[in-house]
Order: C-alpha cells, then sequence, then structure tokens
C-alpha cells in the first residue's frame, strides 16, 4: 500500500535534448512560416503545438533524415488540416469587416434605406458591380463553386454530384473565392465608411 507510484517518462533522454534542439532551432522560423499562412495568431500557435506533437509522437519510432523538410512539410500539412476543418465562409462573412467601432457589414450599408433613398440605391449599385467584376478575376472553378453556393444556395453536397468534385475541393475553391472577394471588397468598403 506503501508503494510509491512513479511514472517513467516514454521518451528517452536523448530524444528529449533532440527535440528541444530542434524546437530552438526552427522554433521562430516555422511559426513564420505558418503565420503567414493561417487567418490568426491563436491558430498559427495551435499548428505549431500540432507539428511539434506529431515531432514527438514521430521521433523515437523512425528516424527524420532532412529535419527541416520534414518540419515545413508537417506544418504545410497541418494548415491544410486546419482549413479543411473550417466552415466555409460566407458571403455575409466576406463582407463583415473590422472598424475602429468593431464590425460593420456591408449588408447593414446596402439594406438600411428600403425607401428609395438614391444615395443606399447608388451603393447597392456600385457593391453589385465591384462583387461582378472581382468574380470575374476569379478562376471558373472557384467563381461557379461560389456563385451556386452563395448566391444559388445549392449545397455542397448537390454541386458535387452535379460536376463529379469532392465536398472537401469545393469547399477549399468556395473559401479561395471568399478571401479573394474580401479583399478586392475592402476598398470600396473604406470608400464608403470614411465618404
Amino acid at each position: 500500500m506503501d508503494e510509491m507510484l512513479t511514472i517513467q517518462p516514454i521518451m528517452s533522454s536523448p530524444s528529449r535534448k533532440n527535440i528541444s534542439s530542434v524546437i530552438n532551432q526552427f522554433g521562430k522560423r516555422l511559426l513564420g512560416f505558418i503565420r503567414q499562412r493561417v487567418n490568426n495568431e491563436a491558430d498559427a500557435e495551435d499548428i505549431l503545438q500540432d507539428v511539434w506533437y506529431q515531432l514527438t509522437a514521430t521521433v523515437d519510432t523512425e528516424p527524420i533524415e532532412q529535419v527541416s523538410s520534414w518540419l515545413f512539410k508537417v506544418a504545410r500539412n497541418k494548415i491544410i488540416d486546419s482549413y479543411r476543418k473550417k466552415k466555409p465562409e460566407s458571403l455575409e462573412d466576406a463582407l463583415t469587416f473590422e472598424n475602429e467601432d468593431g464590425e460593420v457589414n456591408f449588408k447593414e450599408i446596402l439594406l438600411a434605406d428600403k425607401n428609395g433613398n438614391p444615395e443606399t440605391e447608388h451603393l447597392r449599385n456600385v457593391f453589385w458591380e465591384e462583387l461582378q467584376n472581382a468574380l470575374e478575376e476569379l478562376p471558373e472553378e472557384q467563381r461557379n463553386v461560389f456563385i451556386w453556393n452563395e448566391l444559388e444556395d445549392i449545397p455542397f453536397k448537390e454541386i458535387a454530384e452535379r460536376t463529379g468534385v469532392q465536398i472537401n475541393t469545393l469547399i477549399s475553391r468556395k473559401r479561395y473565392a471568399v478571401l479573394h472577394l474580401r479583399q478586392r471588397l475592402q476598398t470600396l468598403y473604406n470608400e464608403i465608411i470614411n465618404y
């Protein structure tokens, strides 16, 4: 009954030292690499932790010959996995921008006045024209998925059945379209807010 319970570390002492060395050597570069490819700091740090976890799980079971290449490959895969897990963005998400007072949505501007105010009507026309121009800049596959899913409200499952393209691929294409639209419409948004 008085026996002391001890937990032995699974990883050997040399492996722990090697991992510490790898983290010190590649940590900042790897985090910078991930930050450039994700939307926020918390996601970047989560992905980096996933990379380190995979390193610790792998190091004692198989040799890693090119540590740098292996780390960046794992990071790329983790970034792709994180995008796949996320819900696809909607048009409303693409049209929501952050200002000094918080979030403001284009929808608020476009639907603010239904009494035929000429200024609001002009803003609506400019918005739809800019959206159309931005959509024309997209590759055909991204444009079609965005229009079908967002504007025509066709579910991804139905689009996949029609086109023979996997749902994950369709989600990815729509995400790229949304990111492009957000960037393109930011200028219009800034002009409207600062008018």
